[in-house]
């Protein structure tokens, strides 16, 4: 039981450092695009420096994270092997596959930008960083009260989550607009 709490506990640990690298990126990428419009030299320099920086966060911090979550994740699957036969567990697995779609998409998204090839706004990009924190709370619901027998509340509360964040970032972008 020992190792259990030991390889849990490095689980949680880059589950952590995985998603603060998946909420960071985004918030890059959006600096990223907005750099663009700036006016010579500060958008080759910002350019410059967020390209650096996206480079570091995402093969130092965010992929390492997500290859060691899921392979603590294993280690713990194969501790406890019954957890598979756990709806719960079943369900959370479904979201960890979401959250690698998530994460597969930034990668594309991350080597567009690397290249200089702004397909979405920065508002889109906003939006896009709420995908990670729907995940996650989905996630954390799950694991924590082990109950997939009430995920259709679940799924009506992430859905009404995502709904006050929507309204929230259009809020947001009013305030933005005016100034």
């Amino acid at each position: 039981m020992e190792l259990y709490n030991y390889i849990k506990s490095l689980h949680l640990i880059f589950v952590i450092t995985w998603f603060a690298g998946l909420f960071y990126i985004v918030r890059l990428f959006v600096y990223q695009i907005e750099a663009k419009e700036k006016p010579s030299p500060e958008r080759e320099i910002l350019l410059k420096q967020y390209k650096i920086m996206t480079y570091r966060l995402w093969y130092i911090i965010t992929w390492p994270s997500a290859i060691l979550a899921t392979f603590f994740a294993f280690w713990l699957l194969h501790l406890m092997p019954s957890w598979l036969q756990m709806p719960w567990m079943q369900v959370k697995l479904g979201f960890v596959s979401l959250l690698f779609a998530y994460q597969f998409k930034c990668q594309q998204m991350y080597k567009q930008l690397q290249n200089d090839n702004f397909k979405y706004s920065s508002n889109f990009m906003r939006l896009w960083n709420e995908g990670a924190t729907i995940i996650l709370f989905a996630v954390v619901f799950l694991a924590v009260l082990k109950n997939a027998l009430n995920w259709i509340y679940g799924v009506v509360g992430i859905f009404l989550f995502s709904i006050l964040i929507m309204l929230g970032f259009k809020f947001y972008k009013r305030i933005r607009e005016k100034k």
